[in-house]
């Protein structure tokens, strides 16, 4: 799936509206009353919130949530955790939890979930249970 952009066009009868484009099409589109229409510099939006962005825990852990190794995917993935990395260098208390997963399926369902966790005591369920 590609992003297509939104941009802003006026048309010669001067009227304003908004069209959905690949960023490679030409700078003119036809306005709905069928007038030539040019691009014309976005109205800057003030408001909405900053996104910090997925941390690492949240990013796609198997070949599947890759939706299989998707190129596209797996760029924009490249790109959103390069942009995430530079806002926890500079912010560390973005960074979360750095400790590694442990294996905790199976067998060693009750062992800590990340490397220095407590071990659950004896006849415990373990804190995160899983299917």
């Amino acid at each position: 799936m590609t992003a297509v952009p939104l941009y802003d066009y006026r048309c010669t009868d001067g009227h304003f509206f908004e069209a959905m484009a690949p960023i490679a099409a030409s700078d003119t589109a036809t306005c709905p009353c069928g007038a030539g229409a040019a691009k014309v510099p976005s109205r800057v939006s003030l408001g909405g919130a900053a996104d910090a962005g997925r941390p690492m825990e949240l990013m796609p852990q198997t070949w599947r949530g890759t939706y299989e190794g998707n190129r596209e995917y797996l760029g924009q993935l490249r790109r959103e955790w390069g942009t995430r990395q530079k806002l926890e260098e500079k912010y560390p208390e973005l960074a979360g939890d750095r400790r590694p997963i442990l294996a905790h399926e199976g067998r060693y369902s009750g062992t800590p979930l990340r490397a220095g966790d407590p071990a659950p005591a004896p006849g415990h369920a373990h804190p995160h249970p899983h299917p």
